[in-house]
Order: C-alpha cells, then structure tokens, then sequence
C-alpha cells in the first residue's frame, strides 16, 4: 500500500535503517517510510552496521532505549562505523534530557512519538535535503 507517495522521493537511492529496540516502533516507522525511500528495520546495531558496508544508509533511525542500554558514547561509536550518516533519535519526548544530551552529543533531530506518517517523512525528508512543507497551525475562533 502506498500511502501519499511522491514519485520523485520513490526513486532517490538514498535508505534508511531503523535500529530501534522496540520491535513495534521499528515496523511501524519501516512501515511509514518505506514507501518514500528504501528503509531497512534491523535488530541491532551490530546488524546496521553489517549492512552498512555494502549498503550505506544516509539516514538512521535510532531508538532512545539503544542510547539507554550502551550509553552516551554509543553514538560516537555510531558515526566512527558508519560514514556520512545523519542521525534521528526516536524518543518520547522531544525535551527528555537524555534526548538533549544526544543532540548535543552527534544527533542530528528527534523524533518524538507519537509517531505519525507525516512527521516521520518529515523529519527524514529534512535530514535529506529534501524540500519539507511548512506546516503553520491555524486557529480558528
């Protein structure tokens, strides 16, 4: 199923992995992104970076639980295996501290749940370079 596909986003070489612990989140965003440009759900870092030296991904998604179970320094460990990559931490909140120590520290975006197909394609999108709708909330009184 193909939902709100842009045909020129459909075609970009570019991939995505998704490394995150929860193997539910891990297919939902698989599942949200999938469609837009070639994503790849693996269950471990380890695994990413396997793939990673045939298949470079110019994108990954990164669960906070990764960052809780190895620390911090994971995320240097990320970008000495991995060249080029941008890095959006998947977290419940977008103002978890732990989240801003990971920005300060080598993430390059959050993305804070709840996940929608918009925001995800979104964030992702930025990360690319690719052209993201503005989005300005209209209140109406």
């Amino acid at each position: 199923m193909q939902i709100g596909v842009d045909s020129e986003k459909a075609v970009d070489d570019r991939r995505v992995f998704v490394v995150d612990s929860d193997e539910i989140i891990s297919a939902a965003l698989q599942f949200m992104l999938h469609d837009e440009i070639e994503t790849h759900e693996l269950s471990s870092l380890e695994a990413a970076y396997a793939k990673a030296k045939d298949w470079p991904p110019a994108v990954l998604l990164l669960g906070i639980d990764i960052v809780k179970e190895k620390g911090i320094e994971v995320l240097s460990e990320i970008r000495s295996k991995i060249a080029d990559l941008k890095i959006i931490l998947v977290a419940d909140s977008a103002t978890d501290p732990l989240a801003q120590d990971c920005l300060k520290n080598g993430v390059n975006s959050i993305l804070p749940k709840p996940l929608t197909i918009e925001k995800a394609r979104s964030k992702v999108d930025a990360q690319l370079g690719r052209k993201v709708k503005l989005g300005i909330p209209v209140v109406v009184m």
